[in-house]
């Protein structure tokens, strides 16, 4: 039996090999064992609380905790055996790749969904937000494997400091020749984060006016009335005045009228009485003040302030509309006229005496 211990196969000896097998199987049942009890406790927690967190890290710890275990016994395993100095570094590299790529796979799964469940406990379900924290996770998750390309990077012997240094001004290079696109990435957070506008809401941007269709990290795109597609870039947005009409809970009507100038003074004092009669008697309608404000070239001028009790553009329409045919039959049965353009000339000669006058429409 000690002849057959002693024997040697690839540089190590067959009582190498059963230590490297039985520190194998002794460590992958420590393992299975600890497994066992943290389930059961992150199991019951689950059931007992609904936790959805712990569910995620009994899925996360078997899938990538525990391969990384099994392999982690596996490369201490090895250190019982004499390898030769290129298979012990190829070795060694293998295990550190596989440990990074999992360890940041589970940190950076962890993380962002720990950030999911608080966005979702702060803001609302909508498109704009799901946009938002899509980009956000992939922010996060580029950072974490970026760190753990870099911790790689260090334990196989390359000197980070000099690359770090060089990725910092190829980074200020870059930053510079893509100037618009980043500052148009910047204004998508700012969009997303300041809210001045979200999908579905008709905005006035400039000169322009729409529905918002779609917030995309370099463009946002408006439907305009007339049909056609506006797209924007984001920092245009950002710089412009922006009119937003979703949150208006009511819209005020101010408009003028103009009545001749031969209407009777007693008829004149009551047609901002009238006026607000008609507005009161118009249902979804607030009377505010109608008055006498101006002698015009042509017209006694009356201004009429008054809201509509609601953000929908086609009810101001209808609204204002009715108020437009109340007014107008309500005139004609005082025997109000409307003003129009006249020019009056005045003409002296033989057939026509210095009072005569001419209305010209």
């Amino acid at each position: 039996m000690a002849l057959f211990l002693d024997r040697v196969y690839l540089n190590n000896a067959v009582s190498d090999y059963l230590i490297f097998l039985v520190s194998f199987i002794v460590g992958c049942a420590i393992i299975r064992i600890a497994a066992y009890f943290v389930f059961k406790k992150l199991n019951s927690r689950a059931e007992k609380s609904e936790d959805t967190i712990a569910d995620l890290y009994v899925r996360n710890i078997k899938k990538y905790l525990l391969p990384i275990a099994y392999f982690t016994v596996f490369y201490l395993g090895t250190k019982a055996l004499y390898l030769n100095p290129i298979l012990t570094k190829v070795v060694n590299m293998v295990v550190l790749a596989f440990i990074t790529v999992i360890g940041a796979i589970f940190i950076s799964s962890i993380v962002v969904f720990i950030i999911g469940k608080y966005w979702e406990k702060k803001t609302t379900r909508s498109a704009n937000n799901e946009l938002a924290m899509k980009w956000i996770s992939r922010i996060i998750k580029a950072m974490i494997w970026l760190i753990a390309l870099l911790l790689f990077l260090d334990n196989i012997g390359v000197r980070i400091t000099s690359l770090v240094a060089g990725l910092g001004v190829g980074g200020i290079a870059l930053a510079f020749a893509a100037q618009a696109v980043l500052t148009d990435i910047f204004c998508f957070f700012t969009i997303f984060f300041d809210r001045p506008f979200e999908i579905g809401d008709f905005i006035i941007a400039g000169e322009q006016m729409g529905t918002v269709e779609h917030i995309g990290v370099k463009t946002t795109r408006l439907r305009a009335l007339s049909g056609e597609q506006l797209v924007f870039s984001n920092k245009d947005l950002t710089n412009a005045r922006i009119q937003n009409f979703k949150t208006m809970k009511q819209r005020r009507v101010l408009f003028t009228l103009g009545v001749t100038y031969d209407t009777p003074y007693d008829k004149l004092k009551e047609i901002p009485g009238i006026i607000k009669g008609i507005i009161e008697c118009v249902p979804d309608t607030s009377f505010y003040r109608a008055h006498f404000i101006n002698y015009g070239p042509y017209s006694l001028d009356f201004e009429i302030a008054y809201y509509i009790l609601s953000d929908d553009f086609d009810k101001y329409m209808d609204i204002h509309q009715e108020i437009n045919y109340r007014i107008k039959e309500n005139f004609d049965n005082l025997g109000i006229e409307f003003a129009f353009p006249t020019q009056t000339l005045y003409l002296q000669g033989s057939s026509f005496t210095p009072s005569t006058k001419i209305d010209k429409s």
